[in-house]
């Protein structure tokens, strides 16, 4: 398997015990204790829950003011969710490429995208990495430009800046995903962080039909209706409890390919600097990737093609050079990177490798 989620007694008890309770099901206290364990996990003053990921992002480009026809900076390499929150109110995701170290935004390549229609610079922490350049070079360049910085931090629920900051903690706002490959899954699910008390009550109401709380409907201004459920929160509580020991692993399983794949001159994994980063997915360049995939395939093991260039998709189709980008669609591979992956398995995967090559 290259991922699944996993999910113990534990989510399935607490889903039988919330449904003898008789709840409306709709979000109320359980979510709110998610949304509080997610806000002290990560430092944050605020966390709102949504229904998925790519509405979080929708939702956060929209409280930090981005409008129809406003220009938002977005990595050509990323999860196509990214610009496509974008498309969804009608602004315009302008794609620059990416740091070959990191997979993050290459911030000279960022200065030079910035036009006066240009709002914010949707940052993704790849992998739950950050720039080389730093996370105050970037919060530097959007004061100078009077920009806002929308942190896509999808992949990175554990990861952190050098200074112990969580990453989404920087930006105006911050986005997580908890959809099924992600380290904590409700299946589906997203939400946003922020310490702007502003923002995050237009959040509440965006998310909501723009009122401040259930059970009323006097609207203060539009919204819609990007509910959680106590289901998936249910899920949550339970998933948080298990998430600083899947932290812990995933850095564990990430030193174990390093180390039984040193030497192997054909794949060039990632860096990742376990002190701070939680790898969400084993990320590497690899020669002959198709037919390394069949390989690992007849032996029984999943992978994944990385993302390829998000202008090159049909959906798209958009003229450029991104060099970065265009490389990962040629050689990108991830690994198996369940974190339920055994020790054993790990090294089966690394002789089928060492087989291949």
């Amino acid at each position: 398997m290259q991922m699944r989620p996993l999910f113990g007694e534990e989510e399935k008890k607490a889903i039988c015990e919330y449904m003898d309770e008789d709840g409306f099901i709709t979000e109320f206290k359980r979510t709110q204790e998610f949304e509080k364990m997610i806000a002290e996990f990560t430092g944050a003053k605020h966390c709102i829950a949504v229904n998925n990921g790519t509405i979080s992002l929708t939702l956060a480009a929209m409280a930090a003011g981005v409008e129809a026809g406003d220009e938002v900076i977005v990595p050509n390499y990323t999860m196509i969710a990214s610009p496509n929150s974008l498309k969804m109110f009608g602004a315009v995701p302008v794609f620059v490429d990416v740091e070959e170290s990191t997979l993050c935004l290459d911030i000279n390549l960022v200065e030079a995208a910035i036009t006066p229609k240009t709002k914010a610079i949707m940052l993704v922490s790849a992998n739950g990495r950050y720039p080389d350049a730093g996370i105050e070079q970037f919060l530097a360049l959007c004061e100078k430009h009077n920009l806002k910085l929308i942190e896509d931090s999808a992949q990175s629920l554990g990861s952190y800046y050098p200074d112990g900051t969580h990453i989404g903690c920087k930006g105006l706002v911050g986005s997580f995903s908890f959809s099924a490959p992600k380290i904590i899954s409700t299946g589906q699910g997203g939400a946003i962080i922020t310490d702007d008390d502003d923002v995050a009550l237009r959040l509440r109401r965006l998310k909501d039909f723009g009122r401040d709380g259930g059970g009323t409907d006097v609207h203060e201004s539009i919204g819609f209706n990007f509910k959680f459920t106590e289901l998936q929160a249910c899920i949550g509580i339970e998933q948080m409890k298990k998430l600083s020991e899947r932290v812990e692993r995933k850095k564990a399983i990430f030193l174990r390919y390093k180390a039984g794949l040193e030497g192997v001159e054909q794949v060039k994994l990632f860096e990742n600097n376990v002190s701070t980063t939680a790898p969400w997915f084993y990320d590497a360049l690899v020669e002959r990737r198709e037919d390394l995939i069949a390989h690992l395939k007849g032996k029984g093991i999943g992978s994944r093609v990385m993302y390829p260039p998000i202008n090159q998709q049909r959906a798209y189709a958009e003229d450029g050079s991104y060099p970065t980008s265009e490389l990962i669609g040629e050689k990108g591979l991830w690994l198996p990177s369940a974190v339920q992956l055994t020790d054993e398995e790990i090294d089966y995967i690394i002789e089928s490798i060492k087989e291949f090559y």
